[in-house]
């Protein structure tokens, strides 16, 4: 089975979490073929801010300008890719570290000139995730794409996420986050969300910011033809085994 995993940055940030959870997609890579996409934001905060750079926000996605896009390269691509990949080996696994820039792997356009490069995905070739998992190696990739004229973007590794996983024809989509999953008006999980369910959750103003993003992004995925869709508590022992037994955790967005 095709399964697409991504992994918030938040889940990265801890090193306990990020060892576990390399634990479990290193031991379903041995029967699965197995995708991981990570995003990275905090650590993106932290780097610029150290840097003396405010982080700037417009409807929840960073600005990013010409030396916002340097730092998305070092953070994303670089440092939090790398300690995915390490605790991925380090587990047994035979990850390799990749953005969308790699081979065409997601190509993307300005979504915003407001935000500068911030990039909406266009187009993904799977060529090179179909070429790696069927040699049993594990692609990790960045939340970076590019476009055939040599420019580099700062995706939404949720969208980054639907864009690989519609190409590759994964069977799971998998979003491994800090929250139990989606949560309806009276504070409650839902445990299955229709693609009507979710876009009412956003206008009545219950899902907002990431929560949002995220069902955006599911239904998106829905429409792209990924067959299972979930939002899923990363910070839970064992979540991936369960989640491929076919466990009802979080909250399935389905057709």
């Amino acid at each position: 089975m095709r399964v697409l995993v991504k992994l918030g940055g938040t889940l990265l940030d801890s090193d306990e979490t990020r060892v576990r959870l390399a634990a479990e997609i290193a031991e379903a890579a041995k029967s699965h073929e197995v995708v991981v996409v990570h995003g990275g934001g905090k650590q993106m905060t932290k780097f610029l801010a150290e840097r003396g750079v405010e982080s700037k926000f417009v409807n929840g996605l960073r600005v990013t300008t010409p030396d916002v896009i340097d730092a998305v390269m070092k953070v994303f691509a670089g440092s939090v890719n790398a300690s995915a990949v390490t605790a991925l080996r380090a587990a047994g696994a035979m990850p390799v570290g990749l953005s969308g820039i790699s081979a065409g792997l997601v190509d993307a356009e300005i979504l915003n000139p407001e935000l500068g490069f911030v990039g909406k995905p266009t187009q993904s070739n799977p060529k090179l995730l179909q070429v790696l998992t069927a040699a049993k190696l594990l692609p990790v990739v960045a939340c970076v794409a590019g476009d055939a004229s040599g420019n580099i973007y700062n995706v939404n590794a949720d969208q980054m996420a639907v864009a690989c996983a519609a190409a590759y024809r994964a069977e799971k989509l998998l979003f491994l986050t800090d929250v139990n999953g989606v949560k309806d008006g009276a504070g409650n999980v839902r445990t299955s969300l229709t693609r009507a369910e979710a876009r009412q959750l956003i206008a009545d103003g219950v899902a907002t910011g990431g929560m949002q993003a995220k069902l955006e992004s599911s239904i998106a995925a829905l429409d792209g033809g990924v067959p299972e869709v979930r939002i899923a508590p990363g910070a839970k022992v064992g979540i991936v085994a369960e989640l491929l037994a076919g466990a009802a955790t979080g909250t399935a967005l389905v057709p």
